[in-house]
């Protein structure tokens, strides 16, 4: 599949911060409880810290009590693979324009969807409603 953001690896890490970084395009976890959407209830949607796609929206956030921001569904398609690392068989969920490392989807969130997305601060960006 091409993308429609496409960058050398150089040109992400000028790009980027060492976290989102790290998470984007490493595939990196931010440690539970600390990112700094986790906790935000404003009204807004949420774009992917790489390219500025919008992923989800504040209405569709949820706590979970995981230590990510959860959310029962994307805005739009967006793309998924199997991840079997770390010994465990998860579904992968990346940015559909850039291929960032967005976090992973469960089958174990609240309807209607009955989806938990479990997606990384570090790989969002927040726009307020207006």
């Amino acid at each position: 599949m091409r993308r429609k953001v496409e960058r050398t690896d150089e040109e992400w890490k000028r790009e980027l911060g060492d976290e989102e970084y790290r998470v984007l395009r490493q595939k990196g976890t931010e440690a539970p409880f600390t990112g700094e959407h986790y906790r935000n209830s404003d009204n807004g949607r949420y774009v992917c810290a790489g390219c500025g796609r919008e992923l989800f929206s504040s209405d569709d956030k949820f706590d979970a009590g995981c230590g990510w921001p959860s959310f029962t569904k994307p805005i739009d398609d967006i793309e998924k693979k199997m991840d079997t690392g770390h010994g465990m068989v998860r579904t992968e969920v990346l940015c559909p324009d850039c291929g960032g490392h967005l976090g992973h989807v469960f089958d174990d969130g609240p309807k209607p969807t009955g989806q938990r997305y479990c997606i990384n601060s570090a790989s969002l960006k927040f726009k307020a409603r207006k």
